[in-house]
């Protein structure tokens, strides 16, 4: 996405494929909580002689400690205090370890944990004394499916509804295991039957939820989130996903209140946490987002995919040390987190440790390349250059036209990311785009690339095949429009500006770029005004808080200047600490009545971010003529001094020094 410098355009087009990628922008149901609830009170309510057991029992003494042990550990449990549940259930254990119900309620207590093979071993110990305990074969069910193993899920299930036919918990769980089968029609039935069980029963309300949401009828699932909480308003779990529902619709800020009240409720719920964080860093407010992804690894601290999102938002604010840190833990948790080793790879890139990043990508998939088939286009284009390289061999024995597709995009994926082959990697673009129709990324990354050259027509030419192919691609718009501006038409930048602000209202990125291009054209107050709506979309954007500085002092507007310029100054001193590029350019550091050390160093940031792109055409150094000495005992030539400006005698600075 695209963002400004005082008015200036940076051209950071979006690239797809070598971009950051967070593992849960896309909101999950967190239907393991929602429908995987691990049932401890089954056997609590049967006689003895219908169990079939004859429980053990010592001298009242010790029974009478057993039961108090039982009953404080489930209320323990039933608090979410599961540590502390589970030293008085092992306590319980040591002095009975026949109790079937202590035996339920430990595998329930790890379940919970997280500790799902001590989940199955305590329930199989239980099943061994109990051999027709139908609540055992539920929880062991609800384990397998966490351990992924959904078809031995629905194999206990069934069990456990075949010994307990009216088995509602049973009913609903059996349907999202189905659910995540993708066989909807079983899944509809086992709710329905959960439901004519029990109609209060929750769970299988959220659950039918969740599947109306699978199959996009969004308002039926509204409807049966909306009956959960009619029946049980504290149930976290539907207030949860009533957030996701209408943050997969947009709407941010009912998505945010929700998610909060889940979080109220019930404050061990790491997924709520998670998506909240996800939330905050879509509204662009990363200190929150940071705060909920760090509570979420509180709550359950092997949670890869928190420490993920807590990783990139880091990474997204420079602070790079921290970044690697939290990857290096979420892949400790998850050796499988492709994303987390590219991320890793990017960031060791990004602080010179490049031996490192390469070791990073080629560990992501090394012994596992044959899941890789199993990606779709989209998922390779986010995969690190070496580890899809490395999927090319492994899928050039299987020559077609989409396997061609796939090998020369990622091909020019690899010469993209190694920045020094741009010519390289447009012709693998190019040739990706012969064999395919429908994909608007190797024509957003060409057009990029063609930018990069001067060649302003051809990426046009290219943005407007992005658009042609999705006409609602707001990135695409503004993209074009910056490489209009670039160039001239100005009018036309303006037009692709608002129709992108049209499609997509809360992009605070085009709302800046408007007002950027309105400044050129002369229009300031309307650059103002979306200068100022940009940052209502979007508080932290320092490119915005500096050009609408800049913008105003053009004008003379010294309204709350000083508290403006203080802002700046914070601004540009964080962003030095962070190794990010100034959004305060140096030609403008000069008229800013700033520390005159802090605009030297926002010059030396500007000359390294300018190296760095004329490293990228990979020319040969410049050789410089033999010097010729100014004085000479009979020269009688002048001395020339040139000056080079794109706006030579028409610049903002040159009418505040006048």
């Amino acid at each position: 996405m695209l963002s400004m410098n005082n008015g200036v355009t940076i051209s950071r087009d979006s690239t797809y494929g070598g971009s950051v990628v967070d593992r849960t922008d896309v909101i999950s149901d967190a239907p393991a909580l929602a429908s995987g609830k691990a049932s401890i009170y089954g056997a609590k309510h049967e006689p003895a002689s219908s169990l079939g057991i004859v429980p053990h029992r010592g001298p009242d003494s010790l029974e009478v400690d057993e039961d108090m042990q039982l009953a404080l550990a489930h209320q323990l449990y039933k608090s979410g205090n599961y540590k502390q549940a589970l030293d008085h259930s092992n306590a319980v254990y040591d002095q009975n370890p026949l109790r079937t119900d202590n035996l339920l309620l430990l595998g329930a207590i790890y379940y919970q944990l997280h500790d799902y093979d001590m989940c199955i071993a305590k329930n199989e110990e239980a099943l061994r004394i109990q051999p027709r305990f139908a609540e055992c074969y539920g929880n062991m069910a609800n384990a397998w499916k966490e351990k992924g193993d959904v078809d031995v899920a629905i194999r206990y299930y069934m069990i456990a509804i075949e010994l307990r036919p009216n088995f509602a918990d049973a009913w609903s769980n059996l349907a999202s295991a189905y659910m995540r089968k993708r066989r909807f029609n079983e899944a509809a039935q086992c709710c329905r039957q959960a439901l004519q069980l029990n109609p209060l029963l929750v769970d299988a309300h959220s659950n039918l939820g969740n599947l109306m949401k699978a199959q996009g009828l969004a308002q039926e699932a509204y409807s049966c989130y909306l009956e959960a909480l009619r029946i049980q308003p504290t149930f976290a779990i539907a207030w949860s996903n009533l957030a996701g529902l209408f943050m997969d619709s947009g709407d941010l800020n009912r998505a945010l209140q929700y998610y909060k009240e889940a979080v109220k409720l019930k404050p061990a719920f790491p997924e709520a946490y998670l998506n909240l964080g996800n939330i905050y860093k879509a509204l662009a407010m990363p200190q929150e987002a940071i705060v909920c992804y760090q509570r979420a690894v509180q709550t359950r601290p092997n949670y890869p995919v928190a420490l993920g999102n807590l990783a990139s938002t880091y990474y997204e604010r420079g602070q790079l040390d921290l970044a690697i840190h939290h990857y290096k833990q979420a892949i400790a948790y998850d050796q499988r987190f492709v994303e987390a080793y590219n991320n890793l790879g990017n960031a060791l890139k990004d602080v010179g440790r490049v031996d490192e990043a390469i070791q990073c990508y080629n560990v992501g998939f090394s012994g596992n390349l044959s899941s890789i088939i199993s990606f779709t286009v989209i998922d390779l284009l986010n995969l690190p250059f070496f580890i899809a390289g490395e999927a090319m061999s492994h899928i050039a024995t299987q020559p077609s036209a989409s396997t061609y597709q796939l090998r020369e995009y990622i091909y020019g994926m690899i010469f993209w990311n190694s920045r020094n082959m741009v010519g390289a990697a447009a012709s693998y673009y190019k040739a990706t785009l012969a064999v395919t129709t429908g994909l608007s990324a190797p024509f957003n990354n060409l057009a990029v690339i063609y930018k990069q050259q001067g060649n302003h027509v051809e990426a046009i030419s290219c943005y407007n095949e992005v658009l042609r192919i999705d006409p609602l691609a707001a990135d695409g718009l503004v993209n074009r429009g910056n490489t209009y501006k670039e160039i001239g038409r100005v009018s036309e930048a303006i037009q692709d500006y608002i129709c992108a602000i049209n499609i997509q209202p809360n992009m605070a990125e085009a709302h800046a770029n408007l007002a950027s291009a309105y400044k050129d054209s002369g229009l300031v107050e309307a650059a103002v005004k979306s200068y100022k709506q940009a940052l209502i979309l979007r508080p932290d954007f320092p490119e915005a808080t500096c050009n609408l500085l800049h913008t105003l002092q053009c004008v003379c507007c010294w309204e709350d200047r000083d508290k403006m310029f203080t802002e700046v100054e914070g601004i540009i001193r964080r962003q030095i600490n962070m190794s990010v590029l100034p959004s305060v350019q140096p030609f403008h550091a000069i008229a800013y009545p700033i520390d005159p050390m802090l605009a030297l160093d926002i010059s030396r940031k500007y000359a390294a971010h300018c190296s760095l792109i004329a490293s990228r055409f990979a020319l040969p150094p410049f050789n410089h003529p033999a010097p010729i000495p100014i004085k000479q005992d009979c020269g009688n030539q002048r001395l020339k001094i040139g000056y080079v400006s794109s706006d030579f005698g028409n610049h903002p600075l040159s009418h505040l020094m006048g």
